[in-house]
């Protein structure tokens, strides 16, 4: 339990030091990635595939963002 003198010493430390201590503390969780249900597996390695097979098919980044984005707009 965080006590409310420990809290308020945190927030005092400047701004570099807080990051500096979130990021101790957030690397210090160890949190493991999430393992992907079978079924969004099963698409990541058909759409895998499909690009091996097939390496120019498809749009390049730019071509989506000017879709996306067209001049002027």
């Amino acid at each position: 339990m965080v006590t409310l003198a420990l809290r308020q010493t945190v927030l005092e430390l400047p701004a570099e030091d807080r990051q500096e201590l979130a990021e101790a503390l957030w690397d210090s969780l160890e949190i493991a990635p999430a393992a992907l249900p079978a079924w969004q597996r099963e698409i990541l390695q058909t759409r895998l595939a499909e690009l091996e097979a097939n390496p120019e098919a498809g749009s390049s980044w730019e071509e989506v963002e000017a879709r996306i984005w067209p001049e002027g707009a």
